[in-house]
């Protein structure tokens, strides 16, 4: 049975540090992937945030109105619920799991959300986009506050 457990919503601070981690482990940036990685200690949690939150959407079961769903639905939910629990455990290990959560994070991007014309890198992007808007909407700037513009790039 899927879990409809409603995911806290990541802050901007932590979306923003879990995918430029990506992006750095995916472009082979060493010493950039370090540099986020030291700064920020609960990476490897952070990864799996953000990958329960690509993960979660794909290998979800359709509701209802969408059809009775066939095997390899429940077999593709299954499969996303192992991976993500695999993670977890992994990331319990403590700060030095982050770069390994980070290339199976990337595989998974590659073999299921890239197209056979898109770049991983592209897809990273258009999913950091999207989870840094939604940390936005989640976690808005006090009224008041100067608006700041991101650019994910």
């Amino acid at each position: 049975m899927p879990d409809t457990t409603p995911l806290t919503p990541m802050t901007p601070h932590e979306a923003i540090s879990a995918f430029s981690y990506l992006r750095a482990v995916q472009a082979n940036d060493v010493d950039a992937a370090r540099e986020f990685a030291g700064t920020e200690p609960r990476m490897p949690e952070l990864l799996v945030d953000a990958a329960t939150r690509i993960v979660v959407p794909v290998t979800a079961l359709p509701g209802p109105a969408a059809g009775e769903p066939c095997e390899d639905t429940f077999a593709l939910e299954a499969l996303g619920r192992i991976f993500l629990t695999s993670l977890r455990i992994w990331a319990q290990a403590g700060p030095d799991t982050a770069e390994g959560i980070a290339r199976a994070v990337i595989d998974f991007t590659q073999q299921l959300l890239t197209e056979d014309h898109e770049d991983v890198t592209d897809t990273l992007r258009q999913l950091e986009a999207v989870g840094v808007g939604q940390a936005l909407d989640a976690h808005p700037a006090p009224d008041g506050a100067y608006p700041v513009r991101l650019s994910i790039a």
